[in-house]
Formats: structure tokens, sequence, C-alpha cells
């Protein structure tokens, strides 16, 4: 019965939705009362810079939550304080796994060379779910293009038992992100023009070349495509998941 309420919240929600551009449904849903507490997750990744923006525009002061895994390349951590900086955001909340949990669950650091869903849960999920018990709502940046599993993300998610996720960008294409940040003058990850279209753990993230699918340099050459964090009922979803 949960869930049915749940999913039907999103169809609701998706619905009303469904005409509306990636900046209005932004807007309205950081005060709908049908959504309760928001909170924004980014990775202060490649595109993520779009998200930050609108949030910027529309509600500067929402949580926006950044999860350090303290094994993220150094020019990440830069570009989440130049980011947060000029874009006024006054409420960025940094997430990390504790000292204990670190020592516990990799104490040399290598955890990710033999098990990266473990490297990711503990360095992620779990300090994740933990703040984001206190929300009702998550906003991701989350897009169609992205891969397959994600070729049929809507608006709104249900996220059993009793969260949703928001994608105000799902419909967008690249090239409506490349756009957005042209017109916006909006500062770029330094990685990209590296190579790294997607940037997460320094680890795990690897040049892409030309041709390539743009996520192919995360996790390459392992069955993994997710890093954990889209998750139903507050457990890491291993491997692939369905969109």
């Amino acid at each position: 019965m949960l869930d049915e309420a749940l999913d039907g919240r999103a169809a609701r929600l998706n619905e009303r939705y469904r005409h509306h551009a990636a900046t209005e449904v932004l807007r309205r849903a950081v005060s709908d009362p049908d959504l309760g507490r928001v909170t924004l997750v980014s990775s202060f990744g490649a595109e993520s810079v779009v998200l930050l923006h609108m949030v910027s525009v529309v509600a500067p002061g929402l949580p926006v939550l950044f999860i350090d895994t303290q094994m993220l390349f150094p020019e990440t951590l830069e570009y989440q304080r130049e980011v947060s900086a000029k874009l006024g955001l006054t409420n960025v909340q940094v997430i990390t796994a504790s000292e204990q949990e670190i020592a516990r669950n990799d104490p040399d650091g290598t955890l990710h060379k033999f098990d990266a869903n473990a490297c990711c849960d503990f360095r992620k999920t779990v300090p994740l779910e933990r703040v984001l018990s206190g929300y009702d709502a998550w906003i991701t940046g989350r897009k169609r293009f992205q891969n397959g599993e994600r070729a049929a993300l809507e608006f709104f998610e249900p996220e059993p038992p009793a969260r949703l996720r928001i994608n105000p960008l799902a419909h967008w294409r690249s090239e409506d992100v490349q756009e957005y940040m042209i017109e916006n003058k909006l500062p770029r990850h330094p990685l990209v023009a590296k190579g790294y279209p997607s940037i997460g753990c320094a680890p795990c993230t690897s040049p892409v070349k030309e041709g390539e699918d743009p996520r192919s340099g995360r996790w390459r050459g392992q069955d993994k495509s997710e890093c954990g964090i889209h998750f139903i009922g507050g457990r890491m979803v291993r491997g692939k998941v369905s969109a």
C-alpha cells in the first residue's frame, strides 16, 4: 500500500508538471506541499553547475548536499568551493564517512580495487542516507541521455518506502546542457578539458576517448554504471540501476 501511494504521488506530480520547463519544475518543486522537505544532492561534477545555478536563482538557501568521499580529485574539491562562492549558495553541506567508518571498512584505502560497490556504499550511500533521512524528496541532475538505464527517466520518481526523487533535467539533451552553461557564463570543471566528461572518485575515473560513451570512464572494465546513491529504500542498488 505504501509503495502504491508513493507511486501515485509520483504519477500525479509528473502529470502536474508534464508541460513545465526544467527551471519551472525546480522553482515550483522546492515549495510544493506534495513534496515536503526538499534538498539537492550535487557531485559538483562535469554538468552539476547547471542545476546549482538554477537553485541559486530560485532558492539560494536550499540545502545542497555534497559527498566528499575523501577520494575525490583535488580539482573537484576546489571547483566545489569556487562554484559555491560564485553562485552565492548559502547552505552547502559537506558529507563524509566518519573516521571510525573509514578505519573499519578501508584502513589502507584500497577497498575500491577489489570491491568498488562496498567502497561506494560506505563512502557515499551510508553517509548520504543519514542526512537524506531528514528529507521527503531530493533533487538530482540525472538525464535520459546519460545511459540506457536512465532512458525512461521522468521528472519525479518514487524511492520506497517514502521518498521521491526530482529530476528537473530529465528531458534535456547534451546540447541543452552545454548551451545553458555558455549562455550563463558558468565555470567549467577543470577536468572536462582534460577528457573527463563524467567525474567521480579519482581512483575509479579515467579519461574518455572520442566516440566513447561519456560515462565509459567511470569504473572502466567493471559491470558497474552507478555509484550507489541512486538507491531504493536506503539500500544501495548493486551494479546497474533501472531508471
